[in-house]
């Protein structure tokens, strides 16, 4: 598993900020971004030294050769938003992403077939593209969208990914409502233990939000902020 662990026992009340910018996915999905927003949203990756820049597909070629010798990865969503396409789908996302160089892949599960009790088919769903992740040296994080959830469904999601072979279960995709929150973040580390990170997406905004995120397990933050949480924290402008 590869993958950058900062719990709460590391993490005081004012982190430094290359901490938590080593964390950070620096996130840009709106589907109306230009390339001059994807351009800058890498600039910035490279410049704060986050763990990953995070854009949609079709995008990637570029943040790829911006970032190419920076150290800062970078990832792309699958199945995204609503987690609904064919598993075949998904796994044809991921690896024509990971052919030309990303890295993380954040897929969303198959809520439908979580609700429906059908766990079977959700576990086969993040094998299929933890397989082709894997085979590509890369590492998978599986969105539960956790707003959509009750309490043991969120339990149920974190050990179907664990036994399909995820690295990291994550919170939200940002566009349906609701987001990360402490105790939800503090639940899925309860339930993988050391043996997945855990990903908190949706909301973050702010250094306070941040810091609230890792003291309840975190270990990797999902956010378009990044910027603003590393300066606020003492980054340089």
């Amino acid at each position: 598993m590869s993958q950058t662990l900062l719990t709460a026992p590391e993490v005081s009340a004012s982190p430094a900020w290359e901490s938590v910018a080593a964390i950070v996915d620096h996130t840009l999905l709106k589907p109306e971004a230009p390339r001059q927003a994807v351009e800058k949203l890498c600039a910035e990756a490279a410049q704060y030294h986050f763990a990953c820049a995070f854009v949609h597909q079709v995008w990637a070629p570029t943040a790829i050769d911006i970032l190419r010798g920076t150290g800062v990865k970078v990832g792309v969503p699958v199945g995204f938003p609503q987690g609904a396409s064919f598993t075949s789908a998904k796994r044809f996302e991921a690896l024509e992403s990971l052919k030309i160089g990303a890295h993380d892949i954040d897929m969303v599960l198959n809520i439908g077939a979580l609700k429906s009790g059908e766990h079977r088919v959700v576990e086969a769903d993040i094998r299929g593209v933890a397989q082709i992740v894997h085979d590509f040296g890369g590492i998978l994080k599986v969105i539960l969208e956790t707003s959509l959830l009750n309490l043991d469904e969120k339990i149920v999601a974190c050990q179907l990914s664990m036994a399909a072979g995820a690295d990291y279960v994550k919170t939200s995709t940002g566009f349906a409502g609701g987001g990360a929150n402490a105790d939800d973040i503090a639940l899925m580390r309860g339930v993988v233990g050391d043996k997945l990170g855990v990903k908190a997406s949706g909301g973050v905004r702010t250094a306070q939000d941040a810091i609230a995120m890792i003291h309840a397990g975190a270990s990797r933050l999902g956010t378009s902020a990044g910027v603003n949480i590393v300066r606020e924290l003492g980054a340089p402008e």
